[in-house]
């Protein structure tokens, strides 16, 4: 579904904010404008109050991916669809002028915008974007990223429906750490005996010491290594 492309926009508004950092970019009006992007005439009434009104739409949406991530299909399906409510918009043909090469209108699926501030046309967006993409694609292609301490959120792609981290750099930070705690696993085997390993089990030396550490390392997704 052509629409999908449009879940872009609910992804940036999840990542303006990183909660296990305490980080937030999502503090001015120019942050706002940047936030629509190529969006540009959804910005065009943007003020000071849609800096707190998309927080709060961010914080909703997060509550979509996370209740995905977590498995719970029904309360990610519940939650988006009060988004959809609140924020409705109206899906139109249109060409835009753009011609293929016969000549005839390169005919595609838009989104109306009949919004009441700069706000409700992002989360209109936005929100339909996610629902045409959860309901192509599946609930369990929205993820909250497993990288500790990243939360970012992301939108699966892959063709086994395998990804596990938001980005190549988290795949890796997550590999290396998996690595290092095999190495030392494998380097002091005495300490394994009633210790907690890496994936929150308890650790046994013998042959099967190093078992943890190697499963933990194959959570990468391989098309993120």
């Amino acid at each position: 579904m052509e629409l999908n492309y449009y879940s872009d926009l609910a992804v940036r508004l999840v990542n303006s904010e990183q909660p296990e950092r305490g980080e937030d970019t999502l503090t001015s009006v120019d942050a706002v404008l940047e936030l629509f992007g190529s969006h540009g005439t959804m910005a065009r009434r943007v003020t000071e109050a849609d800096v707190s009104r998309l927080r709060a739409v961010r914080t909703r949406l997060r509550a979509v991916f996370a209740a995905a991530a977590e498995g719970d299909e029904v309360r990610a399906v519940d939650l988006l669809n009060a988004l959809l409510m609140e924020f409705p918009t109206s899906p139109q043909i249109s060409g835009h002028g753009d011609l293929d090469d016969e000549g005839r209108p390169r005919w595609h699926m838009h989104l109306a915008e009949q919004p009441a501030n700069a706000t409700a046309a992002y989360a209109a967006t936005a929100c339909m974007g996610l629902a045409f993409h959860l309901t192509d694609l599946g609930v369990d292609r929205l993820g909250i990223c497993q990288a500790t301490p990243c939360r970012n959120a992301y939108l699966d792609t892959s063709t086994n429906r395998s990804r596990r981290y938001c980005s190549d750099r988290c795949a890796t930070r997550a590999n290396v750490a998996a690595y290092r705690a095999r190495k030392r696993l494998e380097s002091n085997p005495a300490a394994l005996e009633g210790a907690p390993d890496p994936a929150g089990g308890r650790g046994r030396s013998g042959p099967t010491s190093g078992r943890t550490a190697e499963d933990a390392q194959r959570t990468a997704d391989p098309g993120e290594r």
